[in-house]
């Protein structure tokens, strides 16, 4: 009897799990729609060492995934490429999620920490989406535009 019982259970959890490839990141990611309508699935940091991590060591990112930053008030927020293996395009929103800064196909700085330059940061900003480099203008996006997510 226990045996049947387990291996039902084994089999419901098996079925029920609907998971192909599921990944941590897919737990906590969520979907930005752009201005055309295309969709984003972006992974949210959401605490400070997800923020400090960000994209470092990793060797790609598919055209239709990112990575969003959410910071705790407004503020003119730059960010790096310190161990970061392939160019991004990183796009600044203000809290009504309004493009205000773009940095596209910034490169990687797999150096030192001192021998990194920092980029943005010109403008207020709440949120950061990071796409694989190229995809901004491929999507068509441009300062003044609204995210949704």
């Amino acid at each position: 009897m226990s045996r049947l019982l387990l291996a039902t259970g084994l089999a419901l959890l098996l079925l029920g799990c609907g998971c192909e490839s599921e990944k941590l990141e897919d737990y906590q990611a969520r979907i930005v729609t752009l201005p055309n309508g295309r969709e984003v699935r972006a992974e949210s940091m959401l605490t400070p060492a997800d923020t400090q991590r960000g994209m470092m060591f990793r060797s790609s990112l598919a055209p239709d995934r990112g990575m969003l930053f959410f910071h705790t008030r407004p503020a003119k927020v730059k960010y790096w490429m310190f161990q970061c293996l392939i160019p991004l395009d990183i796009v600044w929103m203000d809290g009504d999620r309004r493009i205000v800064e773009i940095s596209a196909n910034t490169p990687p700085c797999p150096a030192g920490v001192q021998q990194c330059p920092t980029y943005g940061g010109h403008y207020n900003s709440l949120y950061v989406l990071e796409l694989a480099g190229g995809m901004a203008a491929k999507y068509g996006l441009k300062v003044g535009d609204t995210l949704r997510f």
